[in-house]
């Protein structure tokens, strides 16, 4: 009875401060199938007269949004496949293997973490350059490969999983990449889960990469392109606000079918050393 009456006291107080996170998104859904009268109208109308969807309508009959669509869909999709092939492979290789300088390298990769994105978007503008990558979408893919994060996740994922079994597949001939795809990846679902919902957030809602990397219109991602689009059409606030909800739905949509995982992923990995 004292443990059902704590999780119900978490509840109502958890309740008003999720409600007032949400409260922005609301609105956000609210105003988009809104008339632009309604919404310019002070006091400002808390709910609509009627569903109006000309926002969407104008949004979706912009030529250049579904480009901007698929561009982000593009980037954000390769960007999440290689972390976690890429971070998988690098986070077993720290947490079974021990070779000269592994912790060394691990201790450098970690610091490169708490290294501002202003300190390397110069450098990182002339290696795409150089690459001849810029106003592409390989600029904006190739930085975003694998991440620093994405490879400690693993490891800490990796360090909590026992041995034995690992330790049979050996015995039984397998080679390490089999005993990592066949062994130990299906049993690390959560912390697959984990980097790729942060690693799709991430790709998803970068503006200041894009922003610099970037010059034609075609190229443009969906962040970068709804805020020239907003500038242009600072009027029509309907279509922005539309604009906004294609923007955060699918980032909402890929949270929530992995949520039980990636909360599982939180709580199971831990900072073990």
């Amino acid at each position: 009875m004292s443990a059902r009456r704590s999780t119900l006291g978490r509840h109502l107080l958890l309740a008003p401060v999720a409600l007032l996170f949400a409260l922005p998104l609301v609105w956000l859904a609210v105003s988009s199938v809104m008339s632009d009268a309604e919404i310019n109208r002070f006091p400002p109308a808390l709910w609509p007269d009627g569903i109006h969807l000309g926002g969407y309508r104008y949004v979706l009959g912009n030529a250049m949004f579904p480009r901007w669509f698929a561009n982000s869909l593009i980037v954000a999709s390769v960007a999440v496949v290689s972390n976690l092939l890429l971070g998988a492979l690098g986070g077993y290789a720290f947490a079974r293997m021990r070779f000269a300088g592994s912790r060394l390298l691990l201790g450098l990769m970690l610091a490169t973490m708490v290294v501002p994105f202003q300190l390397t978007m110069i450098p990182t503008f002339l290696v795409m350059k150089w690459f001849g990558l810029i106003d592409t979408l390989g600029a904006l893919i190739v930085p975003s490969l694998v991440t620093p994060f994405a490879v400690f996740l693993f490891r800490q994922f990796f360090l909590s999983l026992p041995r034995e079994m690992e330790e049979a597949a050996w015995i039984d001939g397998c080679s390490r990449l089999r005993v990592l795809f066949s062994i130990v990846l299906p049993l690390a679902r959560p912390a697959l889960a984990t980097v790729a919902v942060l690693t799709f957030l991430t790709t998803w809602n970068d503006l200041s990469w894009p922003l610099i990397a970037i010059n034609h219109d075609t190229k443009y991602t969906l962040q970068l392109g709804l805020t020239t689009f907003q500038g242009q059409h600072h009027i029509k606030w309907s279509a922005v606000m539309a604009g906004n909800v294609i923007t955060v739905l699918p980032v909402l949509v890929a949270f929530l079918l992995a949520q039980k995982t990636f909360i599982q992923s939180l709580t199971s990995s831990g900072l073990k050393g």
